[in-house]
């Protein structure tokens, strides 16, 4: 008597049991991505405080300091309050006075805005296409500042990252671009580091908002908030690494083939 047979069971393959692990696991070109990421903190911390080297970069930091004064003065609109007197200074850093309004949600929007607009500019380290779209934010923000700067050394400086920033399109199939992006969206989710080490270091005539914090809520001091704050936009620029490991799983033919259709260079 014949024994009852069974179809035979296909083996199992990747692709009909996908694992979060080879999703969240990078590449080895997003790992140099991570590293990069890592190494540009070191340099623009560097660039930041040191003297003589640091005005090097400020075009850059006017852009930094202008986007973060630019959500102080969204939140103060939307809350009631009223625009004083707004300064933006590579030297002494930026302030926004304002009458009225939520004080609270003034001061957070500052550093909140600058994590969330800073790591739309770290996803362009991932992908050449978002890094061709954020250019052109990158590109209006840099001229921007200008009506508030006198120093020629500036609008000098401020002509040449321009000028990088057009060049770029034609490097690399604009793959250049993605690095200059993703410096300015380290230098911007990481603002708050660089705010607090112009506070200690250099005694800026402009407080950090860490400081304004403890002003408004005496009971916890300067460093708490600092702390706070540092965490918290750590863990945002960790969540868009992460997004952009995830999202952005292609090879290097394909951004530059998917970037092609964007005003191709």
């Amino acid at each position: 008597m014949a024994s009852p047979t069974r179809p035979p069971l296909a083996p199992a393959t990747a692709s009909s049991s996908p694992s979060s692990a080879s999703t969240i696991t990078p590449s080895a070109d997003q790992i140099v991505v991570l590293y990069v990421i890592i190494s540009m903190a070191v340099v623009i911390f560097g660039f930041w405080n040191v003297p003589g080297i640091r005005h090097l970069i400020n075009p850059l930091k006017l852009f930094t300091i202008g986007a973060h004064e630019l959500f102080h003065v969204i939140a103060a609109i939307l809350s009631g309050g009223r625009i004083l007197r707004i300064t933006i200074d590579p030297h002494v850093g930026g302030a926004t006075i304002v009458e009225g309004g939520n004080p609270t949600f003034i001061l957070s929007s500052g550093y909140i805005g600058s994590s969330i607009l800073g790591g739309l500019f770290v996803l362009a380290g991932w992908d050449t296409l978002v890094a061709k779209v954020m250019s052109f934010v990158l590109g209006v923000g840099l001229i921007l500042p200008l009506k508030l700067v006198r120093d020629k050394l500036t609008i000098v400086l401020t002509i040449i990252y321009e000028g990088l920033l057009i060049g770029f399109w034609f490097i690399d199939h604009a793959g250049a671009l993605r690095w200059y992006c993703l410096f300015i969206g380290v230098m911007n989710v990481l603002f708050v580091v660089w705010d607090v080490a112009d506070d200690r270091f250099f005694h800026k005539t402009n407080d950090s908002d860490c400081t304004q914090f403890a002003i408004l809520y005496p009971s916890i001091g300067a460093h708490v908030w600092a702390t706070f704050w540092i965490a918290f936009q750590l863990g945002v620029l960790a969540a868009f690494a992460v997004l952009g490991i995830m999202v952005f799983k292609r090879t290097t033919e394909e951004m530059n083939e998917e970037a092609a259709r964007f005003l191709p260079t």
